[in-house]
């Protein structure tokens, strides 16, 4: 059994999280660290555990009890933590924040891409978390990358839900704003795009075509849609032949006959890709739930390469029927 504790256990990611963990086989939640909420009862915060946990979250952190910690906090709080405390040996951590995700020789982190970096995972003591956005991108052009075939702009647009902002509330994500609505924010420039170049240039040493990505808020609560298009003279048929190999013993990521939509899934942890042909350009379309395959699904796909577990166990999600 994995004993575990969470830090920034209050946001939907950790939520997320600790329904995961807690249908796992092979986890034991031993705390959830929230300063803030430190003596409640995660239900009072997390209301859809109601009647599934009576744990309540921790002010104390106590590292020498657990085998692996998830931090759930805010981007820089990870690396704050890691400063200030000293880890014992054999203590595993897994990263959900931005902090880690660019390799430097100023850490150990493993950037955790499952379908990009899976046999690093397995060995890996650290492991930084993708981004939700940086997931579902990568996703739809790693095959591309692997076959050198990313020789011209990549053009990027995404939409995603409202809890991609974070559970504290803002302007953009109020109800009366959000609903009914949608609008572009960071366009060229969002914070993602760091290391998503990164991934793209692990399979494609040569890569140096530019990103356009222009993201967008939507008006749901989850998932990610994403079109990316780039110029491709291999024909559609070959193509297919391409993503089906790359992705024939990934366990999340499935390319699709028919054109995707969130509600396939939302709710799991799978990544549907579809490809079109217009003349030499490329059309993929990638779709991910935000909170799953683009943050604790994957956090949890982690875990289990990471103690050498079967890498679907605990997450065999089902979207809704309808």
């Amino acid at each position: 059994m994995i004993k575990i504790g969470i830090i920034g256990g209050a946001g939907y990611t950790a939520g997320e999280l600790i329904r995961l963990l807690l249908n796992h086989p092979d986890a034991e939640i031993v705390f959830v660290n929230s300063s803030s909420n430190a003596g409640n009862r995660i239900t009072s915060v997390h209301t859809g555990l109601f009647g599934e946990t009576e744990l309540r979250f921790s002010h104390s952190i106590p590292l020498n009890e657990i085998d692996l910690l998830f931090c759930c906090t805010a981007h820089g709080d990870t690396r704050k933590f890691m400063e200030s405390h000293v880890l014992p040996e054999k203590l595993k951590v897994i990263d959900l924040s931005t902090d880690y995700r660019i390799a430097s020789p100023d850490h150990q982190f493993v950037y955790g891409l499952p379908e990009l970096n899976r046999r690093a995972t397995c060995a890996a003591r650290y492991t930084a978390n993708p981004g939700c956005f940086a997931t579902c991108i990568q996703l739809a052009v790693l095959p591309l990358a692997k076959h050198l075939m990313l020789t011209d702009d990549v053009h990027v647009q995404a939409i995603t839900g409202s809890t991609g902002a974070g559970v504290k509330p803002s302007e953009t994500s109020h109800f009366s704003w959000r609903n009914d609505n949608i609008s572009v924010y960071k366009p060229f420039t969002h914070q993602h795009l760091d290391e998503i170049r990164q991934g793209l240039a692990r399979l494609q040493h040569s890569f140096g075509s530019e990103i356009w990505f222009i993201p967008l808020r939507g008006s749901f609560s989850r998932g990610i849609f994403a079109t990316v298009y780039t110029r491709c003279r291999v024909g559609l048929d070959e193509l297919l032949k391409i993503y089906e190999e790359y992705y024939d013993d990934h366990s999340f990521t499935f390319v699709t006959d028919r054109s995707p939509d969130l509600k396939q899934v939302v709710n799991t942890n799978k990544c549907l890709l579809h490809l079109h042909k217009q003349g030499d350009m490329l059309l993929v379309t990638s779709v991910i739930d935000n909170l799953l395959k683009g943050a604790s699904g994957q956090a949890v796909h982690n875990m289990n390469l990471m103690f050498n577990l079967e890498e679907t166990v605990g997450l065999h999600l089902k979207p809704s029927a309808f």
